[in-house]
């Protein structure tokens, strides 16, 4: 119950307390947006019997008719209506709503979060709304402007290249030493600027000297390819010849490895 109430009622959302390194003027905003709310949109449902006058009226939410005495909901703040208790949920993340409380607006129920979310960006990184007139949006998501920053060296990364990680932002640099990928041809790590070719789960450069067929060196980007051991080709003939060869090469490294010595 305790998690659930600070994802749908995040602290930081109506007090400035838990939101430290606020300036002056995001905190006088911070105030105001959370004296609107609870003044505008936030109540709490009651549960109680389906009085008598209501008997067959229809969920909100599924449009089941509830009986006079069933276990309903009720919400001041939108009229004469109810809900069985398990549709009393958020219309955004449909989450049951933690002690059934609940913000309004147009007519649909909301947890606090998304309620707030409706008016104002939250952050990716502290998870608190955003009051600044700019803040930095990429991948969907927003972030104050000093948050959007690498997830490994914490380098700001305002106008700079970056690759997401984990749904999170890291400078080239980072990502280049610590995950990319080494290509199946060169060895090479695969850069953030280097195009790149997936195939079961193995890696290569997407230019030709690295993506193609490892027999006759044929270019395999856009073309049908076979893939035999981690090494592509651009046929079944190619594929033989190479096991081909490499048959031939194991019976003469045996035969010269059983061969007698001119000493003895």
């Amino acid at each position: 119950r305790a998690r659930a109430l600070l994802q749908q009622l995040p602290p930081q959302d109506c007090d400035e307390r838990y939101c430290p390194g606020l300036a002056e003027e995001e905190r006088r905003q911070l105030r105001a947006f959370s004296a609107r709310r609870r003044q505008e949109a936030l109540g709490q449902g009651l549960a109680c019997p389906v009085p008598g006058p209501c008997h067959g009226c229809p969920c909100r939410k599924c449009g089941r008719r509830l009986n006079k005495g069933d276990p309903g909901i009720s919400a001041s703040r939108l009229g004469d209506q109810f809900w069985h208790p398990s549709c009393f949920s958020c219309h955004f993340c449909h989450q049951q709503l933690v002690d059934l409380i609940y913000f309004q607006q147009d007519g649909r129920i909301y947890c606090g979060r998304h309620h707030a979310e409706l008016f104002r960006p939250r952050c990716a990184s502290c998870d608190q709304l955003i009051f600044m007139e700019e803040c930095i949006e990429a991948e969907g998501r927003r972030w104050h402007l000093e948050h959007f920053c690498c997830l490994e060296c914490d380098e700001p990364l305002r106008g700079q290249r970056y690759v997401m990680r984990s749904g999170r932002p890291c400078c080239r640099g980072c990502f280049e030493s610590l995950f990319a990928e080494p290509c199946q041809a060169c060895g090479d790590p695969i850069g953030a600027d280097s195009e790149e070719v997936t195939h079961q789960g193995l890696h290569w450069h997407a230019r030709a000297a690295c993506f193609c067929c490892s027999l006759c060196r044929a270019p395999l980007r856009g073309q049908p390819l076979t893939c035999r051991r981690g090494r592509l080709f651009c046929s079944d003939t190619c594929s033989r010849g190479q096991d081909a060869s490499s048959t031939a090469s194991d019976s003469s490294d045996s035969a010269f490895a059983s061969a007698p010595s001119p000493d003895s």
